[in-house]
């Protein structure tokens, strides 16, 4: 993303630091996770600026090793901190350089005492495996919900099989799993938002989604919780999975997910889910943990 963005985001983070700072024992740290603010540091490398004079052609994700240095200085000098503690490559480079160059300069950033742990976001299992190769990749962050469950296939086992810590995004689907959405919403979401124009927001994948949805209602019933905290908590019952990225723009959508924190779903009711699934074609991946 370009380095506006990224400054917006590790601003607010900025400034808690800040306010806390009388209260700390240690050095600063902090860690951010999708605008949701808390007491360590986690940032992303390869979002490196856009070029003033090329913004058309300037590649988004970039790998090269100077880059992501440059991007770590900055960000350790805005954040406020001595050390990142969790430092992520967000995507796979696309300005030509290979994983390996990246990688070894994460590596060599956690060497140095820049970086507490390193790891990659929205990698396959064999890029997984290439990097592992050269040292120990401590996190993966991959989309995962009910409705994406692909990385359930490859990417999950290879993370339990490595010890490498799972954190996940978009357990609730970008909205379609919190128990709130319709068909009405969707129709009447913007154009500038990226669900009015991806397939899991529009036509049959819209129904089948929303059905799925529905279908969680008793789950949550029966837990005296919400349609939104059994999607997580569907997540968390994952081996490998360590935790999973919530957004929330109120205090009342935190409210309503808070619940999956200390919800453990029952074989009982996993199979129910996975059953649920399978009735409404609803996305695509493994069933439920074991399959």
């Amino acid at each position: 993303m370009p380095s506006g963005y990224k400054a917006d985001a590790e601003r607010p983070l900025q400034e808690w630091q800040a306010n806390q700072a009388s209260h700390r024992q240690a050095p600063g740290r902090a860690r951010r996770f999708a605008g949701v603010e808390q007491q360590r540091a986690e940032t992303r490398a390869g979002d490196a600026p856009l070029s003033p004079r090329s913004k058309r052609n300037a590649k988004r994700q970039v790998g090269a090793s100077a880059s992501i240095r440059r991007e770590v200085e900055v960000s350790l000098k805005r954040l406020g901190v001595e050390r990142i503690d969790l430092y992520q490559m967000h995507w796979p480079a696309e300005d030509g350089a290979p994983l390996e160059e990246y990688w070894r300069t994460l590596l060599d950033l956690k060497k140095e005492g820049k970086v507490r742990a390193v790891g990659l976001s929205n990698h396959s299992a064999a890029q997984l495996e290439t990097a592992e190769a050269l040292g120990h990749v401590d996190t993966l962050q991959p989309p995962f919900s009910a409705i994406r469950r692909d990385v359930a296939k490859a990417e999950l086992p290879w993370c339990h099989a490595h010890q490498t810590g799972v954190i996940v995004y978009s357990p609730m689907q970008s909205g379609l799993l919190t128990g709130g959405f319709s068909v009405k919403r969707a129709q009447a979401l913007p154009k500038d938002d990226w669900r009015s124009r991806n397939e899991e927001f529009t036509g049959e994948k819209l129904t089948r989604n929303l059905a799925f949805a529905d279908a969680l209602v008793p789950i949550a019933d029966r837990h005296s919780t919400s349609v939104a905290a059994v999607a997580i908590a569907w997540t968390l019952a994952w081996p490998g999975v360590t935790g999973a990225i919530v957004g929330a723009r109120s205090p009342a959508q935190v409210d309503g997910w808070l619940d999956a924190t200390s919800l453990d779903l029952t074989g009982q009711d996993l199979a129910g889910i996975a059953a649920a699934i399978e009735a409404t074609s609803a996305g695509s991946g493994p069933l439920q943990p074991g399959e």
